[in-house]
Parts: C-alpha cells; structure tokens; sequence
C-alpha cells in the first residue's frame, strides 16, 4: 500500500517529530523538506510518498510510544509528536468518498492510493482550477 502524505509548511517541524517517533532513526526527521506545493490560497505544504505496510495506519493513530532508539537526550519530542499526529486525517477511497479531501493549512492529510501524482491534483484543486507544482504551473 502507499500512502501520501501532505504536510501544512505550519506544521513540518511537528510532523518531522512525528515521522521519527513512527521511524527507524533521527533521519526520518527529514521526512518533511521544504515545502514545494502551494494551494490555491497561497499555503504552502511539504509532500511525502512512501509504500507501508498494511498495519502502518493503525501503529500511526494509535497510542504513540518513544521508540527504542531514542535514547537520552531525546531527539524527540513527543509532545510534537503527539500534536502532529492530533492534525492527521487518514483518508482510503470508498464508494462514499471516491475522491480525497481538499488540503487545509490545519491537518495533515494521509492519503491511501497507488498514484500520489492524481492524489495530490485532486487534494490540491478541484477540478478548474491550477496549482503550483515545483514552481510549474499545471491546470487541472
């Protein structure tokens, strides 16, 4: 499964906690870079794509635990950690809802689906509209 994932710029340093606490090592810390996608608004978002595995979502909403790793000093903080996972919204097409939500400069969105490319357009704009993609402009 992949799962996209598309970060407020507002709330990368958060989420970057977050990836680490749901991680292997500090380096998922960079999970989050610079933000290269821009809504209609003017918002700017960080995007990750990464394949998980089918229990990832449930490990990510639960309960979050300081991982082994993590050793004193900290290079986590769960508090980040915890507030980055507060704003997630886990999305997964169903008849009901085929198409993703709309980015919001308040959550986090993690979308279910094998193209993250169509995932993004659709997340982005609604159909008529143009986004920002890597300073190229596309209409959609």
């Amino acid at each position: 499964m992949r799962l996209t994932i598309i970060c407020p710029e507002a709330h990368r340093d958060d989420a970057n906690h977050y990836a680490m606490a749901l991680g292997s090592s500090e380096a998922d810390g960079l999970t989050y870079g610079e933000p290269s996608w821009q809504d209609a608004s003017g918002n700017l978002y960080s995007v990750a794509s990464l394949p998980v595995s089918d229990v990832f979502i449930e490990r990510a909403t639960s309960t979050l635990n300081r991982p082994e790793w993590d050793v004193d000093p900290y290079g986590i903080s769960m508090a980040a950690a915890n507030r980055a996972q507060d704003r997630v919204q886990v999305w997964q097409p169903t008849d009901d809802t085929p198409e993703p939500p709309q980015v919001s400069p308040d959550a986090i969105l993690a979308l279910v689906g094998d193209d993250p490319l169509a995932l993004l357009a659709a997340a982005f704009s609604p159909a008529g509209h143009s986004v920002i993609l890597n300073a190229v402009q596309l209409q959609l």
